[in-house]
Protein backbone atom coordinates (compact mmCIF):
# COMPACT_ATOMS: atom_id res chain seq x y z
CA UNK A 1 0.00 0.00 0.00
CA UNK A 2 1.18 3.47 -0.73
CA UNK A 3 2.34 5.57 1.81
CA UNK A 4 0.30 8.48 0.64
CA UNK A 5 -2.77 8.89 -1.74
CA UNK A 6 -4.52 11.51 -3.23
CA UNK A 7 -6.71 13.79 -1.14
CA UNK A 8 -9.56 13.01 -4.00
CA UNK A 9 -8.99 9.06 -3.21
CA UNK A 10 -9.73 9.04 0.68
CA UNK A 11 -12.24 11.81 0.51
CA UNK A 12 -13.95 9.53 -1.75
CA UNK A 13 -13.40 6.55 0.72
CA UNK A 14 -14.68 8.84 3.32
CA UNK A 15 -18.11 9.20 1.15
CA UNK A 16 -18.14 5.78 0.88
CA UNK A 17 -18.29 5.16 4.73
CA UNK A 18 -21.14 8.53 5.45
CA UNK A 19 -23.32 6.88 2.57
CA UNK A 20 -23.24 3.14 4.60
CA UNK A 21 -23.88 5.38 7.96
CA UNK A 22 -26.65 6.81 6.09
CA UNK A 23 -28.45 3.58 4.93
CA UNK A 24 -28.15 1.91 8.27
CA UNK A 25 -29.56 4.69 9.35
CA UNK A 26 -32.71 4.39 6.97
CA UNK A 27 -32.24 0.55 7.34
CA UNK A 28 -36.51 0.19 7.84
CA UNK A 29 -37.28 2.45 4.81
CA UNK A 30 -34.78 0.34 2.77
CA UNK A 31 -36.46 -2.92 4.13
CA UNK A 32 -32.88 -4.25 4.31
CA UNK A 33 -31.58 -5.80 7.42
CA UNK A 34 -28.18 -4.79 8.98
CA UNK A 35 -25.98 -7.11 7.36
CA UNK A 36 -27.42 -6.84 3.87
CA UNK A 37 -26.46 -3.18 4.07
CA UNK A 38 -23.13 -3.39 5.50
CA UNK A 39 -22.29 -6.50 2.83
CA UNK A 40 -23.26 -4.55 0.18
CA UNK A 41 -20.60 -1.81 0.96
CA UNK A 42 -18.32 -4.57 1.90
CA UNK A 43 -18.20 -5.62 -1.80
CA UNK A 44 -18.57 -1.83 -2.69
CA UNK A 45 -15.48 -0.83 -0.48
CA UNK A 46 -13.20 -4.11 -1.59
CA UNK A 47 -13.91 -3.25 -5.64
CA UNK A 48 -12.91 -0.07 -4.98
CA UNK A 49 -9.97 -0.70 -3.08
CA UNK A 50 -9.06 -2.93 -5.67
CA UNK A 51 -9.59 -0.76 -8.66
CA UNK A 52 -7.22 2.06 -6.68
CA UNK A 53 -4.70 -0.58 -5.95
CA UNK A 54 -4.51 0.08 -2.16
CA UNK A 55 -5.42 -3.00 -0.52
CA UNK A 56 -2.43 -5.60 0.42
CA UNK A 57 -2.57 -8.40 -1.60
CA UNK A 58 -0.30 -10.97 -1.22
CA UNK A 59 0.96 -13.01 2.12
CA UNK A 60 0.20 -12.69 5.36
CA UNK A 61 2.99 -12.84 7.72
CA UNK A 62 1.81 -14.22 10.79
CA UNK A 63 3.41 -13.89 14.93
CA UNK A 64 5.35 -16.78 14.26
CA UNK A 65 6.78 -15.51 11.00
CA UNK A 66 5.15 -18.03 9.08
CA UNK A 67 3.32 -16.50 5.44
CA UNK A 68 0.46 -17.95 4.17
CA UNK A 69 -1.97 -16.83 1.49
CA UNK A 70 -5.48 -15.81 1.97
CA UNK A 71 -8.08 -13.22 0.74
CA UNK A 72 -7.49 -9.96 2.22
CA UNK A 73 -10.32 -9.81 3.51
CA UNK A 74 -9.96 -12.24 5.68
CA UNK A 75 -7.50 -10.42 7.78
CA UNK A 76 -9.44 -7.31 7.95
CA UNK A 77 -12.32 -9.35 10.19
CA UNK A 78 -11.91 -9.01 14.18
CA UNK A 79 -12.46 -12.82 14.73
CA UNK A 80 -11.88 -11.88 18.08
CA UNK A 81 -15.11 -9.82 18.41
CA UNK A 82 -16.89 -12.36 16.25
CA UNK A 83 -15.61 -15.48 18.62
CA UNK A 84 -16.19 -13.15 21.44
CA UNK A 85 -19.82 -12.68 20.19
CA UNK A 86 -21.03 -16.26 18.73
CA UNK A 87 -18.92 -18.08 21.64
CA UNK A 88 -20.51 -16.16 24.73
CA UNK A 89 -24.63 -16.10 23.16
CA UNK A 90 -24.46 -19.67 22.40
CA UNK A 91 -22.80 -20.39 25.97
CA UNK A 92 -25.65 -18.57 27.37
CA UNK A 93 -28.35 -19.31 25.30
CA UNK A 94 -27.30 -23.15 26.76
CA UNK A 95 -26.70 -21.90 30.31
CA UNK A 96 -30.01 -20.37 30.72
CA UNK A 97 -32.06 -23.70 30.07
CA UNK A 98 -30.48 -24.32 33.73
CA UNK A 99 -32.65 -21.68 34.90
CA UNK A 100 -29.64 -19.71 36.43
CA UNK A 101 -31.22 -16.53 34.77
CA UNK A 102 -34.89 -16.96 35.69
CA UNK A 103 -33.37 -17.72 38.93
CA UNK A 104 -31.13 -14.98 39.57
CA UNK A 105 -33.56 -12.50 37.42
CA UNK A 106 -36.65 -13.46 40.36
CA UNK A 107 -34.37 -12.88 42.88
CA UNK A 108 -33.05 -9.10 41.61
CA UNK A 109 -36.84 -8.26 40.91
CA UNK A 110 -38.17 -9.83 44.52
CA UNK A 111 -34.98 -7.85 46.15
CA UNK A 112 -36.56 -4.49 44.30
CA UNK A 113 -40.09 -5.34 45.86
CA UNK A 114 -41.58 -5.34 42.62
CA UNK A 115 -40.31 -1.00 42.10
CA UNK A 116 -39.42 -0.44 38.99
CA UNK A 117 -37.12 2.23 39.84
CA UNK A 118 -35.18 0.19 42.29
CA UNK A 119 -35.00 -2.65 39.77
CA UNK A 120 -33.15 -0.04 37.20
CA UNK A 121 -30.74 0.67 39.71
CA UNK A 122 -29.93 -2.91 40.32
CA UNK A 123 -29.42 -3.72 37.05
CA UNK A 124 -27.44 -0.48 36.29
CA UNK A 125 -25.06 -1.34 38.87
CA UNK A 126 -24.83 -4.88 37.67
CA UNK A 127 -24.35 -3.65 33.61
CA UNK A 128 -21.53 -1.22 34.84
CA UNK A 129 -19.70 -4.13 37.18
CA UNK A 130 -20.07 -7.02 34.47
CA UNK A 131 -18.39 -4.53 31.71
CA UNK A 132 -15.63 -3.85 33.97
CA UNK A 133 -14.82 -6.89 34.44
CA UNK A 134 -15.71 -8.95 31.65
CA UNK A 135 -15.86 -7.33 28.16
CA UNK A 136 -19.30 -5.22 27.20
CA UNK A 137 -20.58 -7.64 24.44
CA UNK A 138 -20.72 -10.53 27.07
CA UNK A 139 -22.33 -7.78 30.23
CA UNK A 140 -24.87 -6.69 27.45
CA UNK A 141 -26.02 -10.34 26.69
CA UNK A 142 -25.65 -11.25 30.17
CA UNK A 143 -27.45 -8.48 31.78
CA UNK A 144 -29.84 -8.01 28.53
CA UNK A 145 -31.41 -11.70 29.03
CA UNK A 146 -31.63 -10.92 33.11
CA UNK A 147 -33.76 -7.98 31.97
CA UNK A 148 -36.27 -9.22 30.10
CA UNK A 149 -37.08 -11.74 32.69
CA UNK A 150 -37.56 -9.71 35.54
CA UNK A 151 -39.84 -7.16 33.41
CA UNK A 152 -41.74 -10.38 32.05
CA UNK A 153 -42.51 -11.76 35.86
CA UNK A 154 -43.85 -7.96 36.88
CA UNK A 155 -45.77 -7.60 33.77
CA UNK A 156 -43.90 -4.42 33.05
CA UNK A 157 -42.96 -5.72 29.43
CA UNK A 158 -43.09 -1.97 28.42
CA UNK A 159 -40.36 -0.92 30.12
CA UNK A 160 -38.22 -3.63 28.34
CA UNK A 161 -36.93 -0.66 25.83
CA UNK A 162 -35.62 1.38 28.36
CA UNK A 163 -33.63 -0.77 30.35
CA UNK A 164 -31.83 -2.20 27.63
CA UNK A 165 -31.07 1.13 26.34
CA UNK A 166 -29.91 2.25 29.31
CA UNK A 167 -27.87 -0.81 29.79
CA UNK A 168 -26.74 -0.64 26.83
CA UNK A 169 -25.15 3.13 27.28
CA UNK A 170 -24.09 2.11 30.69
CA UNK A 171 -21.46 -0.73 28.46
CA UNK A 172 -19.54 2.22 27.25
CA UNK A 173 -19.22 3.17 30.99
CA UNK A 174 -18.29 0.35 32.63
CA UNK A 175 -15.82 -0.08 29.54
CA UNK A 176 -14.26 3.28 31.19
CA UNK A 177 -13.46 1.67 34.80
CA UNK A 178 -10.13 -0.30 34.19
CA UNK A 179 -7.21 -1.12 32.05
CA UNK A 180 -8.51 -3.74 30.54
CA UNK A 181 -12.02 -3.21 30.27
CA UNK A 182 -11.83 -2.59 26.79
CA UNK A 183 -9.71 -2.70 24.09
CA UNK A 184 -9.15 0.81 23.40
CA UNK A 185 -8.29 1.61 26.92
CA UNK A 186 -5.73 -1.13 26.59
CA UNK A 187 -4.17 0.34 23.75
CA UNK A 188 -4.11 3.80 24.55
CA UNK A 189 -2.97 2.89 28.22
CA UNK A 190 -0.09 1.19 27.45
CA UNK A 191 0.79 4.09 24.98
CA UNK A 192 0.27 5.93 27.52
CA UNK A 193 2.37 3.95 30.27
CA UNK A 194 -0.51 4.34 32.54
CA UNK A 195 -0.28 1.80 35.38
CA UNK A 196 -3.63 -0.53 36.10
CA UNK A 197 -4.16 1.50 39.49
CA UNK A 198 -4.13 4.38 38.43
CA UNK A 199 -6.15 4.16 35.54
CA UNK A 200 -8.58 2.54 38.29
CA UNK A 201 -8.12 5.48 40.55
CA UNK A 202 -8.25 8.48 37.97
CA UNK A 203 -11.41 6.89 35.47
CA UNK A 204 -13.41 5.49 38.62
CA UNK A 205 -14.74 8.82 39.90
CA UNK A 206 -16.19 9.67 36.37
CA UNK A 207 -17.78 5.69 36.24
CA UNK A 208 -19.62 6.30 39.10
CA UNK A 209 -21.00 9.97 38.54
CA UNK A 210 -21.95 9.00 34.85
CA UNK A 211 -23.47 5.73 35.96
CA UNK A 212 -25.94 7.68 38.33
CA UNK A 213 -26.70 10.42 35.87
CA UNK A 214 -27.50 8.13 33.05
CA UNK A 215 -29.85 6.76 35.72
CA UNK A 216 -31.69 9.53 36.51
CA UNK A 217 -31.66 10.60 32.90
CA UNK A 218 -33.38 7.29 32.06
CA UNK A 219 -35.81 7.47 34.82
CA UNK A 220 -36.99 11.01 33.80
CA UNK A 221 -36.78 10.29 30.01
CA UNK A 222 -38.42 7.42 29.92
CA UNK A 223 -40.90 7.53 32.91
CA UNK A 224 -39.41 5.12 35.20
CA UNK A 225 -41.31 5.98 38.35
CA UNK A 226 -40.83 4.75 41.92
CA UNK A 227 -43.70 3.06 43.68
CA UNK A 228 -45.18 5.97 45.94
CA UNK A 229 -48.88 5.10 46.68
CA UNK A 230 -48.58 2.65 49.98
CA UNK A 231 -51.56 1.13 48.27
CA UNK A 232 -49.24 0.10 45.13
CA UNK A 233 -46.45 -0.47 47.15
CA UNK A 234 -47.77 -3.53 49.04
CA UNK A 235 -49.30 -5.00 45.56
CA UNK A 236 -45.75 -5.17 43.92
CA UNK A 237 -44.42 -6.73 47.52
CA UNK A 238 -47.15 -9.40 47.38
CA UNK A 239 -46.27 -10.03 43.92
CA UNK A 240 -42.99 -10.39 44.14
CA UNK A 241 -43.43 -12.44 47.10
CA UNK A 242 -45.67 -14.76 45.11
CA UNK A 243 -42.60 -15.49 42.54
CA UNK A 244 -40.80 -19.27 43.05
CA UNK A 245 -37.56 -18.75 41.85
CA UNK A 246 -37.43 -22.61 41.35
CA UNK A 247 -39.83 -22.26 38.39
CA UNK A 248 -37.91 -23.35 35.49
CA UNK A 249 -35.09 -25.57 37.24
CA UNK A 250 -35.70 -28.92 35.69
CA UNK A 251 -32.88 -30.56 37.11
CA UNK A 252 -31.07 -29.53 40.45
CA UNK A 253 -27.75 -31.32 39.17
CA UNK A 254 -27.47 -29.48 36.04
CA UNK A 255 -28.77 -25.98 38.01
CA UNK A 256 -25.91 -26.20 40.23
CA UNK A 257 -23.56 -27.13 37.42
CA UNK A 258 -24.69 -24.20 35.25
CA UNK A 259 -24.04 -21.56 37.94
CA UNK A 260 -20.30 -23.40 38.60
CA UNK A 261 -19.29 -22.92 34.33
CA UNK A 262 -20.85 -19.54 34.70
CA UNK A 263 -18.56 -18.42 37.60
CA UNK A 264 -15.58 -19.71 35.77
CA UNK A 265 -16.46 -18.62 32.65
CA UNK A 266 -16.48 -14.62 34.38
CA UNK A 267 -13.47 -16.02 36.03
CA UNK A 268 -11.74 -16.82 33.33
CA UNK A 269 -12.98 -13.88 30.62
CA UNK A 270 -11.75 -11.69 33.39
CA UNK A 271 -8.36 -13.15 33.56
CA UNK A 272 -7.19 -13.69 29.97
CA UNK A 273 -5.09 -11.07 29.64
CA UNK A 274 -2.73 -12.97 32.55
CA UNK A 275 -3.67 -16.88 32.30
CA UNK A 276 -0.41 -18.76 30.65
CA UNK A 277 -1.81 -19.94 27.28
CA UNK A 278 -5.03 -18.66 27.69
CA UNK A 279 -4.10 -14.99 26.99
CA UNK A 280 -2.55 -16.17 23.37
CA UNK A 281 -5.64 -17.55 22.60
CA UNK A 282 -7.88 -14.71 23.91
CA UNK A 283 -11.13 -13.99 24.94
CA UNK A 284 -12.80 -15.93 21.48
CA UNK A 285 -11.30 -18.70 22.42
CA UNK A 286 -12.46 -18.75 25.96
CA UNK A 287 -16.11 -17.81 24.85
CA UNK A 288 -16.14 -20.26 22.64
CA UNK A 289 -14.51 -22.87 24.66
CA UNK A 290 -17.01 -22.68 27.35
CA UNK A 291 -19.97 -22.54 25.05
CA UNK A 292 -18.59 -25.90 23.19
CA UNK A 293 -18.42 -27.83 26.88
CA UNK A 294 -22.11 -26.46 27.71
CA UNK A 295 -23.23 -27.71 24.72
CA UNK A 296 -22.64 -31.26 25.56
CA UNK A 297 -25.51 -30.92 28.09
CA UNK A 298 -27.62 -30.97 24.94
CA UNK A 299 -25.67 -32.64 22.11
CA UNK A 300 -28.13 -34.29 20.55
CA UNK A 301 -30.48 -30.87 20.31
CA UNK A 302 -27.46 -28.45 19.74
CA UNK A 303 -29.29 -27.41 16.63
CA UNK A 304 -31.62 -26.11 18.28
CA UNK A 305 -29.02 -23.36 19.86
CA UNK A 306 -27.73 -22.97 16.62
CA UNK A 307 -30.96 -21.63 15.27
CA UNK A 308 -31.56 -19.01 18.41
CA UNK A 309 -28.24 -17.75 17.03
CA UNK A 310 -28.64 -14.00 16.10
CA UNK A 311 -26.77 -14.96 12.67
CA UNK A 312 -27.71 -11.07 11.04
CA UNK A 313 -25.58 -9.58 14.00
CA UNK A 314 -22.67 -11.46 13.61
CA UNK A 315 -22.39 -10.83 10.00
CA UNK A 316 -22.63 -7.44 10.37
CA UNK A 317 -19.70 -7.12 12.34
CA UNK A 318 -18.06 -9.63 9.73
CA UNK A 319 -18.97 -6.82 6.58
CA UNK A 320 -18.03 -3.64 9.39
CA UNK A 321 -15.10 -4.64 9.73
CA UNK A 322 -14.04 -5.41 6.39
CA UNK A 323 -15.51 -1.81 5.00
CA UNK A 324 -13.47 -0.40 7.82
CA UNK A 325 -10.26 -2.07 7.63
CA UNK A 326 -10.67 -0.65 3.58
CA UNK A 327 -11.34 2.59 5.58
CA UNK A 328 -7.96 1.83 6.98
CA UNK A 329 -5.88 1.70 3.69
CA UNK A 330 -7.96 4.49 2.29
CA UNK A 331 -5.92 6.81 5.04
CA UNK A 332 -9.32 7.92 5.93
CA UNK A 333 -8.38 7.30 9.99
CA UNK A 334 -5.12 8.99 9.05
CA UNK A 335 -7.02 12.01 7.71
CA UNK A 336 -8.72 11.96 10.80
CA UNK A 337 -5.36 12.11 12.68
CA UNK A 338 -4.30 15.05 10.55
CA UNK A 339 -6.94 16.91 12.06
CA UNK A 340 -6.69 16.30 15.34
CA UNK A 341 -2.87 17.20 15.09
CA UNK A 342 -3.89 19.96 14.48
CA UNK A 343 -6.35 20.42 17.45
CA UNK A 344 -3.31 20.20 19.86
CA UNK A 345 -1.49 23.35 18.61
CA UNK A 346 -4.26 25.40 19.80
CA UNK A 347 -3.47 24.54 23.90
CA UNK A 348 -4.15 22.54 26.50
CA UNK A 349 -7.80 23.48 27.49
CA UNK A 350 -9.37 23.81 23.25
CA UNK A 351 -7.02 21.33 22.66
CA UNK A 352 -8.16 18.69 24.80
CA UNK A 353 -11.56 19.40 24.35
CA UNK A 354 -11.40 19.36 20.91
CA UNK A 355 -9.26 15.64 21.22
CA UNK A 356 -12.32 14.65 23.17
CA UNK A 357 -15.38 16.03 21.00
CA UNK A 358 -13.67 14.46 17.80
CA UNK A 359 -12.43 11.75 19.07
CA UNK A 360 -16.05 11.19 20.64
CA UNK A 361 -17.41 11.42 17.00
CA UNK A 362 -15.14 9.60 15.10
CA UNK A 363 -16.04 6.52 16.85
CA UNK A 364 -19.82 6.76 17.16
CA UNK A 365 -19.32 5.90 13.59
CA UNK A 366 -16.06 3.93 13.01
CA UNK A 367 -14.66 1.03 14.81
CA UNK A 368 -12.56 2.54 18.03
CA UNK A 369 -10.36 0.06 17.88
CA UNK A 370 -7.98 0.98 14.51
CA UNK A 371 -8.90 5.02 15.94
CA UNK A 372 -7.65 4.44 19.05
CA UNK A 373 -4.37 3.06 17.37
CA UNK A 374 -4.44 5.74 15.35
CA UNK A 375 -4.76 8.43 18.26
CA UNK A 376 -1.96 6.72 20.26
CA UNK A 377 0.47 6.69 17.29
CA UNK A 378 0.07 10.69 16.98
CA UNK A 379 -0.10 11.38 20.63
CA UNK A 380 3.07 9.17 21.14
CA UNK A 381 4.67 11.21 18.12
CA UNK A 382 3.97 14.94 19.92
CA UNK A 383 5.70 13.17 23.14
CA UNK A 384 2.79 13.64 25.17
CA UNK A 385 4.03 12.69 28.63
CA UNK A 386 2.12 10.09 30.44
CA UNK A 387 0.67 12.27 33.00
CA UNK A 388 -1.05 14.21 30.56
CA UNK A 389 -4.82 14.86 29.87
CA UNK A 390 -4.67 14.88 26.62
CA UNK A 391 -4.50 10.98 26.66
CA UNK A 392 -7.31 10.86 28.58
CA UNK A 393 -9.48 12.93 26.27
CA UNK A 394 -8.59 10.53 23.82
CA UNK A 395 -9.63 7.23 25.96
CA UNK A 396 -12.86 8.88 27.18
CA UNK A 397 -13.76 9.95 23.58
CA UNK A 398 -12.79 6.48 21.94
CA UNK A 399 -15.39 5.15 24.96
CA UNK A 400 -18.07 7.42 24.75
CA UNK A 401 -18.54 8.07 21.39
CA UNK A 402 -20.15 4.85 21.15
CA UNK A 403 -23.24 5.93 22.50
CA UNK A 404 -23.99 8.38 19.82
CA UNK A 405 -24.78 5.58 17.40
CA UNK A 406 -26.11 2.13 17.39
CA UNK A 407 -22.90 1.31 15.49
CA UNK A 408 -20.94 3.18 17.73
CA UNK A 409 -19.63 0.36 19.43
CA UNK A 410 -20.23 -3.43 19.81
CA UNK A 411 -22.35 -3.69 23.31
CA UNK A 412 -24.72 -0.73 21.45
CA UNK A 413 -25.48 -3.25 18.51
CA UNK A 414 -25.59 -6.07 20.59
CA UNK A 415 -28.19 -3.81 22.88
CA UNK A 416 -30.35 -3.07 19.74
CA UNK A 417 -30.50 -7.02 18.40
CA UNK A 418 -31.92 -8.16 21.76
CA UNK A 419 -34.29 -5.16 21.80
CA UNK A 420 -35.59 -6.64 18.09
CA UNK A 421 -34.83 -9.92 19.62
CA UNK A 422 -38.06 -9.02 21.42
CA UNK A 423 -40.66 -7.77 19.28
CA UNK A 424 -39.70 -4.50 20.11
CA UNK A 425 -39.16 -1.54 17.13
CA UNK A 426 -36.04 0.81 17.52
CA UNK A 427 -34.65 2.12 14.09
CA UNK A 428 -31.71 3.36 13.56
CA UNK A 429 -32.76 7.16 13.94
CA UNK A 430 -34.77 6.06 16.92
CA UNK A 431 -31.43 4.86 18.78
CA UNK A 432 -29.72 8.44 17.81
CA UNK A 433 -33.12 10.68 19.26
CA UNK A 434 -33.45 8.41 22.72
CA UNK A 435 -29.43 8.25 22.97
CA UNK A 436 -28.49 11.65 22.09
CA UNK A 437 -29.45 13.83 25.43
CA UNK A 438 -27.39 10.63 27.21
CA UNK A 439 -24.80 10.97 24.91
CA UNK A 440 -24.07 14.60 25.33
CA UNK A 441 -24.84 14.43 28.97
CA UNK A 442 -21.61 11.86 29.15
CA UNK A 443 -19.30 13.15 27.24
CA UNK A 444 -20.13 16.96 28.63
CA UNK A 445 -19.32 15.75 32.37
CA UNK A 446 -16.17 13.83 30.59
CA UNK A 447 -15.33 17.09 29.15
CA UNK A 448 -15.66 18.73 32.57
CA UNK A 449 -13.91 16.04 34.54
CA UNK A 450 -11.03 15.60 32.63
CA UNK A 451 -10.24 18.88 31.77
CA UNK A 452 -10.89 20.04 35.43
CA UNK A 453 -10.03 17.01 37.72
CA UNK A 454 -7.72 15.42 35.77
CA UNK A 455 -5.16 18.21 34.35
Amino acid sequence: MPHELPLTTTLLFAALLGAMVLALALEEKLHAKKSVITGVFAVIALGMGTAFGILPFGEVILPNGQAWEMPVYIPAIDWQVVAIILGSSLFIDVVSRSGIFSWTAIELTRLSKGDPLRLLVFYAVLTVVFSAVLNNVTAMIIVGSLSAVSLGKLDRKDLLLAFLLTEGLLTNIGGLLTLISSVPNIILGNAAGIPFVDFFLRAGPYAVVATAMTVVMAAWLFGIRPLTDQAERLAAERQVRSFDSSDGIDSPGFFALSWGLLAAFILTIATTSVLPGVSQLGMGFVAMAFAIFATLKYKDQVDKNYAAMDWDLLFFFMFLFVVINVMEHAMVLDLLGQGIGELLAMGDVLGGAGLLLSSALASSVTDNVPLAAVMGKILDAQQVPTDSHLWWCTIFGTNLGGNFTPIGSASTVVAVAIIHKHGLKLSFLDFVRKALPFAIAQVALALVYVLVFLR
